[in-house]
């Protein structure tokens, strides 16, 4: 059974921008005497309103209310099963919108999300390649370049994974810090494997002259007991670090017992 996600940050956003006050305002309510009539909202604003709210069977019942072959409302369904962890319903969801809208590149993102949690990293990675065929340079495509990224890391196919990365923080910047941590990715890992996604992370914003972030991620590693710091040390990918104090405090962190 698929772990419940924190974050299901591999799932093309529905760029909401309603806040819960919204959302309560604009659902539909009673009227107090004299009060002019809410205006009755179409089945998406009313479906987003309960995503934003978190209450995803009750946009799954709305969004169900709209033309029944939108792709659009068939892939906001599926977001939702989604978020209830209901992989095979998301899976169904998100196919359906395909075969009506064959290059929707958010459903071929999502599809390749429903692969993901179940393990099937090969299949995962057709479907990120599928949707970055029909969009290979658009900045909606940074999010896409990280979960391609991501299955390959699952893989253990690190110069892919590193290739992936490389492309999503040229497309976005802060691709990795919008993203937050990795919710369904990150907590279906050991500590172990954690901890060396960080290092894996670490390097790339070395590389790229982000010592900040560097250093950010390395802590991160070192708190999850990442032991090899011998090796962080002598890496050349680290070289510009070592004369920080940040990163001499590091060094000299004690390991954590786990």
């Amino acid at each position: 059974m698929a772990s419940k996600p924190l974050v299901l940050l591999f799932v093309a956003s529905l760029q909401l921008g309603f806040s819960q006050s919204q959302s309560k305002s604009m659902l539909p309510g009673p009227t107090g005497v004299g009060e002019a009539p809410k205006p009755v909202l179409p089945p998406e604003t009313r479906g987003d309103i309960y995503m934003a709210r978190k209450m995803y069977r009750e946009a799954i019942e709305t969004f169900r209310q709209g033309p029944p072959k939108d792709p659009v409302l068939l892939n906001k369904i599926g977001i939702a099963f989604h978020q209830l962890t209901q992989l095979d319903d998301a899976k169904k969801s998100y196919e359906q919108a395909l075969k009506i809208k064959p290059d929707y590149v958010e459903a071929m993102n999502n599809l390749g999300t429903v692969y993901y949690a179940k393990k099937s990293h090969r299949r995962a990675i057709s479907w990120y390649r599928k949707a970055l065929r029909v969009a290979p340079e658009s900045p909606r495509s940074s999010s896409i370049y990280m979960n391609l990224g991501t299955a390959h890391f699952a893989r253990k196919e690190y110069d892919k994974a590193s290739e992936a990365y490389r492309t999503a923080m040229r497309l976005d910047p802060e691709v990795f810090e919008r993203h937050g941590s990795f919710g369904v990715m990150l907590e279906e890992r050991t500590v172990d494997e954690r901890a060396r996604y960080h290092v894996f992370l670490a390097r790339m914003y070395a590389k790229d002259g982000r010592s900040d972030l560097a250093l950010q991620y390395l802590r991160k590693a070192f708190e999850e007991g990442f032991k090899e710091k011998k090796k962080i040390q002598e890496e050349p990918d680290f070289a510009a670090l070592r004369e920080l104090p940040e990163f001499k405090e590091l060094m000299a962190m004690e390991q954590r017992v786990l």
